[in-house]
Formats: structure tokens, C-alpha cells, sequence
């Protein structure tokens, strides 16, 4: 996977905050059949408040660059999904001030930063039906493309399949985070929509990579 320019961040950042916004009523509906329903609403919020600062923002790297949109984000967006979105922006800014190149190997510590991130703050780990089911097997799968040298399309495609895999497969599964725990039994049968959302944002981005 080549080098990753912070033009390859900003594209990434700005693409996942057009998705959120355009899918807001998607991503609600989803939430609702077994949540509270608030997830489509609380981030495109937040990242609305990323998109009006867009030209603002310093771009001297990619950690100053990511921690601000933590701090946007952060800030204006509301019940878990605020603190767990920041977390993960943050923990991806700390990351990328380790390496002064953002390659492959980077990118996996940002995405292995942003999930570490996740589960401290949202006390949740791989099992629970939460986006750490789609996240963290499509780092997994990144890694091991990396490893056998795989090109930079081919690790965006591998990633991208994965992470629709898994959001998938947490129909199967029983939540124990979240709103949709108190649902028990009955949040079997449909996805977790933290998963999806996840899925339907990185399959966008990958799609129309420049």
C-alpha cells in the first residue's frame, strides 16, 4: 500500500462526513428497530459542524488534522455516539503522530488506535454488536492484505468487503451495549447499525477513491 498523502486523509474525512449527512435518515431508521433511534440524527450533527469549518482547519498534518475533527465532532454531537466518535478521531490523531509517513502500516495503527479507543471508552470489546464487529475484522484483514503486498486498490476493495461481511453477520448476534441490549433476545434478527453505518460510509469511500 503506498504512501498516503494527508490530501488521501482529507478525502477520507470529508467523504465520510458528505455520507453521514446525505444517509442521516438511513442511519435513524436503522438505529430505531432495536435502538433509540438517534444515531442518524447525532452524527450528521457532528459532522455537519465538520464540514461548515472544512476550509478553516490547519492542515499541517494528518494528527493536527484529525484532532480537530475530534474536537468538532466532539462537540456537537450527542448521547454515546459523541464521546465514542471522538475517542476514535483522537486515538487515530495519536497514532499518526508517531510516523512522519501515513502508509499502509500507519493507516492500520490509526484504525487499531480509533478501536482501542472504542471499546475503553464505550466498555465494549469484539462480541458485544457494536461497529467493533465490522471494525476491527476489516483492520484484521487490511493487516494480513498488507502483509502479502497487496496494492492499495486491492487492500481498499479487501477492506471494505470485509467490513460489509461483519456488519452483516451482527444480525446473528445478541446486543450487549447500548440501547439495543435492553431489547435482549429480540435485537437478533437485525444488524447492529453502528456496524452498518460504518460499512455503507467505508464502501463510499473506497467507491469513489480519487
Amino acid at each position: 500500500m503506498s504512501t498516503t498523502k494527508i490530501d488521501d486523509v482529507e478525502y477520507v474525512v470529508r467523504s465520510l462526513a458528505q455520507t453521514t449527512v446525505e444517509k442521516e435518515k438511513e442511519f435513524g431508521d436503522l438505529d430505531a428497530v432495536v435502538g433509540d433511534g438517534d444515531l442518524g440524527y447525532s452524527l450528521a450533527r457532528g459532522f455537519e459542524k465538520v464540514l461548515a469549518d472544512w476550509d478553516s482547519l490547519k492542515r499541517d498534518d494528518a494528527a493536527t488534522f484529525l484532532q480537530q475533527i475530534a474536537l468538532a465532532i466532539s462537540s456537537r454531537i450527542g448521547g454515546t455516539s459523541g464521546p465514542l466518535w471522538g475517542t476514535a478521531f483522537l486515538r487515530a490523531s495519536a497514532a499518526a503522530k508517531t510516523t512522519d509517513t501515513i502508509d499502509g502500516a500507519a493507516v492500520v495503527a490509526m484504525l487499531r488506535g480509533a478501536t482501542d479507543g472504542i471499546k475503553k471508552r464505550g466498555n465494549s470489546d469484539l462480541g458485544d454488536k457494536t461497529l467493533l464487529d465490522a471494525l476491527i475484522p476489516a483492520t484484521d484483514e487490511l493487516e494480513r492484505r498488507l502483509a502479502v503486498g497487496a496494492s492499495p486498490e486491492e487492500c481498499r476493495a479487501a477492506f471494505a468487503a470485509k467490513i460489509r461481511e461483519c456488519a452483516d453477520a451482527t444480525s446473528t448476534m445478541e446486543a450487549k451495549r447500548g440501547r439495543a441490549s435492553y431489547s435482549g433476545t429480540r435485537s437478533i434478527g437485525s444488524p447492529d447499525a453502528g456496524a452498518v453505518a460504518v460499512a455503507v460510509i467505508v464502501e463510499r469511500i473506497v467507491a469513489d477513491w480519487p
